[in-house]
């Protein structure tokens, strides 16, 4: 039971990775492979932080400031130089990757005795359940903040940025502006998520980041079936589908590790799993068209 109480709150941590993704995925349109570095980056300043006796409020804000910083930078390289979107991600990840390892000085570090924020928070005598209870009141406010902030005008202006960006320019927007932004919030999510997540496995490894983008992407597109099946309108109810999908896709990972699978196949199962994610809606399309 424990094994799936670890899966569960191992998929809040990735909660505001997947609000992250699905802010550039699916408002801008935009892949953005910033991910992969900003949630290391997230997490090494983290490690940095803790071990060098930073308050934890400051661990925070510096975690999420430089992964602001890295979203800037993919946005400028995309709408100042003019290149694409994705190339201009592998470019700002593969430069965090030397800057990361400048950062924390060494492959990985282990955070095992520095105070977090799980061990500050200590009500129950199950150290999961105190987990639990903070990435709880995490996410509601990352939930609540989101919700607003994407049915305000701002947000208005940003979901337009991706929907037509010929219309919304006419409307006198600053669309690159808006795209600067928009990365920038995401990757500030997708840090924050590193930021939990070393703190919550007690330490920060420099490869750690690798393919994190497929599993957010898993997430979100589970997140994306539920609601175009839900036929959800709202952003709130979108962000609620959003954050089940990763607990959903954590939940099957858990399920398949549990079930035998060598965790060496950890990454192979996880490929195969977000391949037959997206593949099953144009199977299932393929085989209605073929029955006519």
């Amino acid at each position: 039971m424990d094994f799936y109480v670890a899966a569960i709150i191992q998929a809040l941590c990735f909660g505001p990775l997947v609000m992250g993704l699905f802010l550039s995925m699916k408002i801008f349109n935009i892949p953005d492979i910033t991910t992969d570095g900003s949630y290391t980056l997230g997490a090494v300043i983290t490690a940095v932080g803790l071990s060098n006796g930073y308050p934890l409020l400051a661990v925070f804000v510096l975690a999420m400031f430089g992964g602001a910083l890295a979203g800037c930078c993919t946005a400028l390289i995309h709408t100042r130089l003019r290149i694409h979107a994705l190339l201009a991600g592998i470019l700002v990840m593969t430069a965090l990757y030397s800057i990361n390892l400048t950062l924390l000085g060494r492959s990985n570090m282990p955070l095992l005795g520095y105070r977090d924020l799980f061990t500050w928070f200590d009500v129950f005598a199950v150290s999961d359940y105190n987990t639990l209870s903070v990435l709880l009141v995490v996410l509601a406010i990352l939930f609540l903040s989101m919700s607003y902030m994407l049915r305000s005008d701002f947000g208005i202006a940003m979901r337009a940025t991706g929907d037509s960006e010929s219309m919304i320019r006419a409307q006198g927007v600053n669309t690159a502006r808006m795209k600067v932004y928009g990365l920038a919030v995401s990757n500030v999510l997708v840090a924050l998520s590193g930021c939990l997540m070393a703190q919550f496995q007690g330490f920060t490894d420099i490869n750690m980041g690798i393919g994190i983008v497929i599993s957010g992407l898993g997430a979100v597109i589970i997140g994306d079936t539920l609601i175009n099946f839900l036929k959800a309108r709202s952003i709130p109810s979108m962000l609620a589908c959003v954050l089940f999908g990763v607990v959903i896709f954590q939940s099957i990972l858990a399920i398949a590790l549990s079930a035998g699978v060598d965790a060496n196949l950890l990454k192979l199962t996880t490929s195969l799993l977000v391949l037959i994610i997206v593949a099953l809606p144009r199977v299932g399309s393929f085989l209605q068209l073929s029955k006519r």
